[in-house]
């Protein structure tokens, strides 16, 4: 299980929860983990998030591998200008 931490706009979407457990190996499988459990959740993914692994954002797109001990935050969608 990978522990996720999530940005205070989505607790509403989790019934408060702070973080959400889901069983993944890469930033995919967290994001559908994400929707599987909380499938309000599905809207604002699909809109566009950002996801830092380790305290690296992650460009590479969903392969990105996740490990149990990895810190793991879903924040606002980072977009540059």
């Amino acid at each position: 299980m990978v522990e996720v931490n999530l940005w205070s706009g989505l607790r509403h979407f989790t019934d408060g929860a702070v973080t959400v457990e889901v069983e993944a190996k890469n930033v995919g499988e967290v994001l559908e983990g994400l929707v599987k459990l909380h499938p309000e959740l599905g809207d604002i993914i699909d809109a566009g998030v950002s996801v830092a692994v380790d305290g690296k954002v992650i460009a590479s797109g969903l392969t990105e591998k996740v490990r149990p001990e990895s810190e793991v935050f879903i924040i606002q969608q980072l977009k540059g200008g």
